[in-house]
């Protein structure tokens, strides 16, 4: 009976209960193919996105009624341009879109993705946010990498954490989305992975904001797919 009683207690214990639904890490694109209007625009699509009735109608729908979420920049070096931001309602949104539309631009030069992915882990990691799923949400208009570690090799660290990379592909003019080539092709197979990963595509600057809130809806309610084994 003794046992018995030590293992309820066991059970119950609040060491065992997550503060929050989703932990959310938004690496966005700031290398030097990305122009300053781009920066404008990527940020305003998400200020927009994360206030946005259907999002915040995600939010609330969740187990525990509230997401953890924070806004990167990556290129050569990342930036935190939004900290960790707990949202349950507006109020905490437009916060967030606040931070969003009033900082300078932080991250410059060519593109070191593996470093991003390690980086947005280890904001994960060294937070005091205890989240039941853990996403990386990366997106970019191309898959160099030209310092750093490869690719692969933190795709492989940031999966092995349990931590799910899904990817939003910025396409250039003339770039065949899915084709063999394009880029989106290149972020199924060598950036997304994890449970439920998928790739939401912005095909122009004036379908970005729509693709930013399609991807957070997916992501916030996770029925975008069944669990399925991670992608290696």
């Amino acid at each position: 009976m003794r046992r018995f009683l030590l293992a309820l207690t066991f059970l119950a214990s609040p060491a065992f209960a997550q503060d929050t639904d989703l932990e959310l890490v938004l690496l966005a694109d700031a290398s030097g193919s990305i122009d300053a209007s781009e920066i404008a625009f990527q940020r305003e699509g998400y200020a927009a996105a994360i206030t946005d009735p259907e999002v915040l109608a995600a939010i609330r729908n969740t187990a525990y009624g509230s997401i953890a979420v924070t806004y990167v920049e990556w290129a050569a070096n990342t930036a935190v341009v939004a900290p960790w931001t707990r949202i349950a309602g507006l109020e905490q949104a437009e916060v967030f879109a606040a931070e969003l539309l009033s900082k300078p631009r932080q991250a410059y030069g060519r593109n070191a993705i593996g470093s991003a992915l390690l980086d947005g882990l280890e904001l994960m990691e060294t937070n005091d946010i205890d989240g039941w799923r853990r996403v990386i949400d990366f997106s970019g208009d191309s898959v160099n990498n030209y310092s750093g570690p490869s690719i692969a090799e933190a795709r492989a660290r940031v999966l092995a954490e349990g931590v799910t990379i899904n990817a939003l592909p910025i396409l250039r003019q003339n770039d065949p989305g899915r084709a063999h080539g394009g880029l989106e092709a290149a972020y199924e197979t060598q950036i997304i992975g994890g449970m439920g990963s998928f790739v939401v595509t912005a095909e122009s600057r004036e379908s970005f904001a729509e693709a930013v809130k399609r991807k957070l809806i997916l992501e916030i309610s996770g029925t975008h797919a069944l669990p399925r084994e991670a992608r290696r």
